[in-house]
């Protein structure tokens, strides 16, 4: 019931949100009789930010069109290349007729960037994208929203995750010889999974792995997100968190974990940071700051941007990860596509390269939970382990803006190129007219 109400609610704030921004126009506009009263401009603002805050926010798009690659401007072609009914594997190809450079982009490794599916889509990644095209081929998770996914496409549970892993990583390797993986917060336990397997079975892993600010081990430095997924029972979560899908989606009748109490969970973790970034907004239009105001817009069309997650999935996350602590415990099994049931078994992986990065000021994952990777990859010889901490780097800080790009990412380019090595692993790299 609750999500029907916040439907209703919804669709009774939108024409008010419309006629804000209206309004808003109108105070603006020189040519209009209402911007030559009194306190016009604040007018102006306060309806701007009365827009904002009512409107709804959709699904952003990533928007990178070009990239710089050594003063030479690439064409960025987005595509999908495979579509899953709860993920897309979307590509980013890369095309320029300069000769040298192209010779360039061939030779650049491949990397599979693996996106939280954890409320925001994988469009918070953006920045992580754009910086790692310069010198990558780049492909990543599109993980869907579960209010679209009719009920005919089945459930999704946190089993089919790990499998759609295997499935993105055997494609790539398919085309390439093999891969680097990055996987960004709560997909390291789930990616970590997904290698383990193919390991055990025998299969090419991929050359790195790279896990950045994620539950390894959720037991070490508690945080408040930890501790609430922690100290309430299973039949808590599923009694107060899950609801199903209205009759307008496409996904009518889904049990899913709703976008829009994932968001009220996101701000209620620091009210007092977001209503001052919105009286800043509020300033920031009477004083005609328009670099200042358009970068809160951006910021929140990407906050506000939420997605639902099907029950079953977020459910057996919450248990797998944050209270029986399976992976760090050895004691997971997932089920694959074929039906059989597999231990996940981490001390397997043998020949992939493994770096953890984790920021000082992570309120998200604390301090310890990616580094434990370590010890449970204990296969992997210890000159081909490495460990990364960004000081002053808080969660989002370690893979979008000045902190990812000046501290982690050279990192993790260095990373990459020095175990960029497919002939330890079997395969061979296949020559293409674009990277």
């Amino acid at each position: 019931m609750l999500y029907q109400l916040y439907e209703t609610q919804r669709s009774l704030m939108e024409p008010f949100a419309d006629l804000a921004v209206t309004t808003a126009k109108a105070f603006n506009n020189p040519l209009s009789p209402l911007a030559h009263l009194p306190h016009a401009q604040r007018m102006a603002a306060g309806y701007a930010l009365l827009h904002r805050l009512g409107k709804d926010y959709e699904k952003p798009e990533f928007g990178i069109r070009t990239v710089g690659v050594d003063g030479i401007n690439v064409a960025i072609h987005e595509r999908v290349e495979l579509d899953k009914p709860f993920c897309e594997l979307r590509r980013f190809k890369r095309f320029t007729d300069d000769p040298a450079t192209l010779t360039k982009l061939k030779a650049q490794p491949v990397v599979l960037v693996v996106a939280p599916l954890s409320g925001h889509y994988a469009t918070l990644l953006r920045d992580t994208v754009r910086t790692m095209l310069k010198d990558h081929k780049v492909y990543i998770t599109d993980w869907k929203n579960a209010r679209m996914v009719p009920l005919s496409q089945g459930e999704f549970h946190l089993d089919d995750y790990v499998n759609y892993v295997q499935e993105f990583i055997r494609h790539i390797q398919a085309e390439y010889g093999n891969c680097h993986v990055m996987s960004v917060c709560q997909p390291t336990v789930p990616v970590l999974a997904a290698v383990s397997l193919m390991a055990s079975r025998g299969e090419a892993t991929p050359l790195t792995m790279t896990m950045m600010g994620g539950p390894i081990d959720a037991r070490k430095s508690p945080t408040a997100v930890n501790n609430l997924a922690m100290t309430k029972s299973h039949s808590w979560f599923e009694n107060n968190v899950i609801y199903r899908v209205p009759s307008n989606f496409p996904g009518a009748g889904r049990r899913v974990y709703p976008g829009f109490l994932q968001h009220a969970g996101f701000v209620a973790m620091n009210p007092q940071h977001h209503a001052k970034s919105h009286y800043d907004y509020f300033e920031h239009l009477l004083k005609g700051d328009d670099t200042s105001a358009d970068a809160h817009r951006q910021f929140y069309d990407e906050y506000n941007a939420v997605l639902d997650m099907d029950a079953h999935y977020y459910l057996e996350t919450i248990k797998t990860v944050f209270q029986d602590f399976s992976l760090v415990q050895g004691s997971w099994d997932v089920k694959g596509v074929d039906g059989q049931v597999e231990r996940v078994k981490p001390q397997d992986i043998k020949t992939t390269a493994l770096l953890s990065v984790e920021g000082e000021l992570d309120d998200i994952s604390g301090s310890g939970q990616t580094e434990a990777v370590h010890d449970i990859c204990s296969g992997v010889p210890k000159a081909r382990q490495h460990h990364l901490e960004a000081k002053g780097a808080g969660h989002y800080g370690i893979f979008s803006g000045r902190r990812w790009r000046d501290i982690v990412y050279p990192k993790v380019k260095a990373f990459i190129l020095d175990h960029n090595t497919p002939a330890k692993a079997g395969g061979k790299k296949s020559a293409k007219s674009a990277a």
